[in-house]
């Protein structure tokens, strides 16, 4: 089966400065997947070249079977996307811009009632549906906005960033409509800088820095690939004082805990499995990792 996406050797520079560098990678149909980094490592140059918006220098990249570059407008038709800032209509109610949307899709007028119903009913926006776009929250603004890139079902749904500045409620929320449109069958694409969110919702995840792939799996791989378990050290309050990370021996457990016996007088000594912060900050935190880098991406 032809895969939902597809890049091979994808290069992208702005200004002299490479920002997508020989990138590689696949997205099987009916998944989410998780595209992890820090600022400025790319994630939204790639998603701007998946969905038509920035040309790639080099290499080849296609979505729902479609090349970016020479069949944009079918793949225009595939997608639906959801960037970082809401593009609603605040002189609209919730309702309107739906149905604006959904006429602008190609549906009838009737159609177009029937999806405002449904998508106000799925996204919590019954009761403020008839007020103007302007007057809602952020985490309103949000749904809303997700509601219109799903107003015609896609086969794939690009999310850069969805639940940045998100009450928890409102991301828990959003959580569920994107587990519902991966059960569907919509292939989902999401960045995020919410580690936690990554590990609760995707099939896999690669993580980008300096505009190279370098780990991807699936949360529990990501993890123990990074290491063994994490020595944490906490106060009277519980509070976290110290934390290092293991190689997953004794020798390793007995030098982290001797190296905070060193610098701490009390203490309680707790161990942990790895999380996706530490693989996240293993793989992105500084230069002296490079070598970690290197031994993650050859497995």
């Amino acid at each position: 089966m032809t895969p939902a996406i597809d890049v091979r050797s994808v290069r992208k520079s702005f200004g002299g400065t490479a920002v997508l560098a020989d990138l590689d990678l696949t997205v099987e149909r009916g998944t989410v997947f998780a595209l992890l980094g820090p600022n400025g490592a790319g994630k939204t140059t790639l998603i701007n070249i998946l969905s038509t918006l920035v040309r790639p220098d080099s290499g080849t990249a296609s979505v729902d079977g479609h090349d970016v570059v020479r069949e944009s407008l079918a793949v225009r038709r595939s997608i639906g996307l959801t960037g970082q800032s809401a593009a609603v209509d605040g002189v609209l109610t919730g309702a309107e811009n739906i149905r604006m949307m959904a006429r602008l899709s190609g549906l009838s007028p009737r159609q177009a009632k029937a999806r405002e119903v449904d998508l106000l009913e799925r996204f919590g926006l019954d009761d403020a549906g008839r007020k103007r776009a302007a007057t809602y929250s952020g985490g309103m603004r949000r749904r809303l906005d997700l509601a219109l890139s799903l107003v015609v079902t896609p086969s794939v749904l690009f999310l850069d960033e969805p639940t940045t500045g998100l009450d928890t409620r409102s991301r828990l929320a959003l959580w569920d409509v994107i587990r519902s449109l991966r059960d569907e069958g919509t292939t989902v694409f999401l960045t995020t800088q919410y580690l936690e969110e990554a590990d609760q919702l995707a099939d896999r995840i690669a993580v980008l820095d300096r505009g190279v792939i370098v780990a991807q799996g699936t949360a529990d791989e990501l993890k123990r690939r990074t290491g063994g378990e994490v020595v944490e050290l906490r106060g009277d309050a519980d509070e976290l004082l110290e934390e290092i990370p293991t190689d997953g021996t004794l020798s390793g457990l007995r030098r982290a805990i001797d190296e905070l016996d060193a610098r701490y007088d009390d203490g309680a000594v707790t161990l942990r499995k790895p999380s996706l912060d530490d693989v996240f900050l293993t793989l992105t935190g500084s230069a002296d990792t490079s070598a970690d880098k290197k031994e993650l991406v050859r497995k």
